[in-house]
C-alpha cells in the first residue's frame, strides 16, 4: 500500500459550488498567475476548475478527461506550488507519462512556470542520450517528467531515487495502459515510500486503469470533464473501399484537398515507405516514427504544426498526447486495430469545436474488421469504393455519405 500525504484539514475549503473564473480564485500563487496572464492563459479550462482546488488541497485526484482538455495546467499547478526544494537526484514531483512527445510537451508547459516560483523541471525519456539527461538530473531537479523505461534505466544506474518524491501524477493513464507499461508504472510507484500525492488523469477509467486507481490511490476526489472535442459525433466519417495498386493515390488526392492532414499507418517501416510513395505523387511529408531520432521528430511535429509542412505520416506513436492544432483531415492509411486506437487516432481533428474529417482506407478483405469498428463506435455508414480520380476526394468534408452513388 501507498503511503498516503496527510489529508487535509477540517478548515480545508471545499470545492466551490459555481467554477471560479480565475486562477487566483482557484487559490494559484500570484506569481503563476502573472506567467499564465503573461502567455495570454486568463481563465481555467473545466478540467482545471474543477481539480486545481483539490490538487491544492493535497487531496489524491482521479480526473477522467481527454487529450487537449487543459490537463497539464490542472495537475501542474498544484504540482509547483507543493512539491519541496529537492536534493540532487531525488526529485519531490514527478510526472509519468506514456511518450516522448507528451513528455516534452508537458516540460515545455511547466518549465516557464517552474522558474517564476524558483523550481527545476528536467525531462528524461527513451531515445536520447541518456549521459546527457544523468548530467541534468545531477544539477538538480524538482520536477522529472518521465517515460517509465528511461526512469527504471536511471534508478537502476542510481542516477535517480522516488524515496522523497511528495507528489506523483500519471498523466494518460490509459494509454500507458494500451501501450503496455502499467507493469513498469506500478514497479516505480512501489518505490516511492514517503508520503506522497497522486494526481491520476486519464480519458478512460476502466479495466486496468482502475485497477491502478484501486492500488495507487487514497480516497482519490473524482472529477469527470465532459469534452466536446473528441467524440465520434464531433466529426466526419468516411470509409473509403480502395485498391492496392490506387491506395497511395487515393491518399495524396486526399491531402492535396487539405490544408493539414495527419495520416496514420501500422508500422514504422510502413510510415518511411509512404512518406517516399507521397513524395513520387508530388506531396510533401514527413514521418514521425520511434525509429526516427528525436531530433528529426521535433522538427517534423514543428513544422507540421507551424503549418510548413502540410502532411505528417504517424505510427500510433503520435495518435495521443500531441497537441496539433487545425488538423482537418485524419486518413487511417491502416485501419486501427480497434475502435479506441479509432478515437486515439482521430482526435487530432475536430479539437476545440473546430471541424474535421476523418477517412478509413479500405482494402477488400479490411471490410469486415472496418464494419466491427463502426459497431464498437455505433457507426453505420456504407464503404464506398473509390478511384483515385473522384473528383470528390479534394473536399471531402462536402462529400456526404449519402451522395455515394454520384459520381
Amino acid at each position: 500500500m501507498k503511503k498516503t500525504a496527510p489529508r487535509p484539514s477540517e478548515d480545508a475549503p471545499l470545492p466551490a459550488a459555481v467554477p471560479a473564473s480565475t486562477f487566483a480564485e482557484l487559490g494559484v500563487d500570484h506569481a503563476l498567475v502573472a506567467e499564465l496572464e503573461s502567455q495570454g492563459i486568463i481563465t481555467p479550462f473545466p478540467v482545471q476548475a474543477l481539480t486545481i482546488g483539490d490538487g491544492l488541497a493535497g487531496r489524491d485526484v482521479c480526473g477522467k478527461a481527454k487529450t487537449g482538455s487543459g490537463k497539464t495546467l490542472a495537475f501542474g499547478l498544484p504540482l509547483l506550488m507543493r512539491v519541496s526544494k529537492a536534493h540532487p537526484g531525488r526529485p519531490t514531483g514527478l510526472v509519468l507519462v506514456p511518450t516522448r512527445e507528451l513528455a516534452l510537451q508537458v516540460s515545455d508547459v511547466l518549465g516557464p512556470l517552474a522558474d517564476v516560483v524558483g523550481r527545476r523541471v528536467v525531462v528524461v525519456y527513451g531515445g536520447a542520450d541518456i549521459d546527457r539527461q544523468v548530467k541534468k538530473l545531477r544539477k538538480g531537479a524538482d520536477v522529472v517528467v518521465a517515460t517509465p523505461g528511461r526512469l527504471i534505466d536511471l534508478g537502476e544506474r542510481k542516477q535517480v531515487s522516488l524515496e522523497e518524491v511528495e507528489v506523483v501524477v500519471l498523466d494518460e493513464a490509459d494509454r500507458m495502459a494500451d501501450m503496455g507499461f502499467l507493469p513498469q508504472v506500478d514497479w516505480l510507484l512501489r518505490r516511492i515510500t514517503s508520503a506522497h500525492q497522486t494526481m491520476l488523469f486519464s480519458a478512460t477509467l476502466d479495466g486496468d486503469v482502475d485497477r491502478l486507481v484501486r492500488r495507487h490511490l487514497a480516497d482519490p476526489v473524482r472529477h469527470e470533464v465532459a469534452s466536446a472535442t473528441t467524440t465520434v459525433d464531433s466529426m466526419e466519417h468516411r470509409f473509403l473501399q480502395v485498391h492496392q495498386m490506387d491506395k497511395v493515390k487515393v491518399a495524396a488526392a486526399i491531402c492535396r484537398g487539405s490544408s493539414k492532414a495527419l495520416v496514420f499507418v501500422r508500422t514504422k517501416r510502413g510510415a518511411d515507405r509512404l512518406v517516399e510513395q507521397l513524395g513520387r505523387e508530388g506531396v510533401g511529408a514527413a514521418a514521425i516514427h520511434g525509429d526516427l531520432r528525436q531530433v528529426m521528430r521535433e522538427k517534423a511535429l514543428s513544422q507540421f504544426a507551424a503549418g510548413r509542412l502540410h502532411v505528417l505520416v504517424a505510427t500510433d506513436v503520435a495518435a495521443r498526447g500531441l497537441d496539433i492544432d487545425d488538423v482537418d483531415v485524419v486518413v487511417h492509411y491502416d485501419p486501427p486495430e480497434d475502435h479506441k486506437a479509432y478515437l486515439h487516432r482521430s482526435g487530432r481533428t475536430a479539437r476545440a469545436g473546430g471541424a474535421g474529417v476523418v477517412a478509413t482506407l479500405v482494402l477488400w478483405d479490411q471490410v469486415l474488421e472496418v464494419e466491427r469498428i463502426q459497431k464498437r463506435l455505433g457507426l453505420s455508414l456504407p464503404i464506398v469504393e473509390v478511384f483515385s480520380n473522384d473528383r470528390r476526394l479534394a473536399d471531402l468534408a462536402a462529400w456526404m455519405p449519402a451522395d455515394a452513388g454520384a459520381a
